[in-house]
C-alpha cells in the first residue's frame, strides 16, 4: 500500500469535526451556526474553535446579520474551501480504492 497518499492528507480537513462542518457546507451552500452545531452535535464552544481554524485557513467564511430582529450568524465554503475540500476527497477515494485492491 502507499502510504504517500495518508501524509498528503489535509490535516485541517482531517479531523473529524472539522470534515463534519465542511461536508455540511458542501452540500449546501449556507448554513447557520445552529444548523450546523446542531447537525453535528456539537457545542457551540466546540463547533467556534472548528470554525475559527477553518477560517484561519481560509476555509470557511462567517456573516453575521439580523434576521426577525435577531442575530444570524451563517457559515459558508470559501472558493479555497471548496477547492481544498474536494481534493480532499479527490485523495480519500483513492485511498479507498486502493485499499480495495489488497483485499
Amino acid at each position: 500500500m502507499n502510504t504517500e497518499h495518508f501524509l498528503q492528507l489535509d490535516r485541517v480537513i482531517h479531523e473529524k469535526g472539522r470534515m463534519g462542518i465542511m461536508s455540511l457546507l458542501a452540500a449546501t451552500p449556507e448554513l447557520s451556526f445552529t444548523e450546523v452545531r446542531d447537525s453535528l452535535q456539537m457545542t457551540d464552544g466546540n463547533l467556534m474553535s472548528h470554525v475559527r481554524t477553518l477560517q484561519e485557513a481560509g476555509y470557511v467564511v462567517v456573516s453575521k446579520s439580523f434576521q426577525n430582529n435577531r442575530p444570524l450568524t451563517t457559515l459558508s465554503l470559501t472558493p479555497a474551501g471548496d477547492k481544498a475540500f474536494a481534493a480532499y476527497i479527490t485523495l480519500l477515494e483513492q485511498i479507498v480504492r486502493q485499499a480495495r485492491q489488497n483485499l
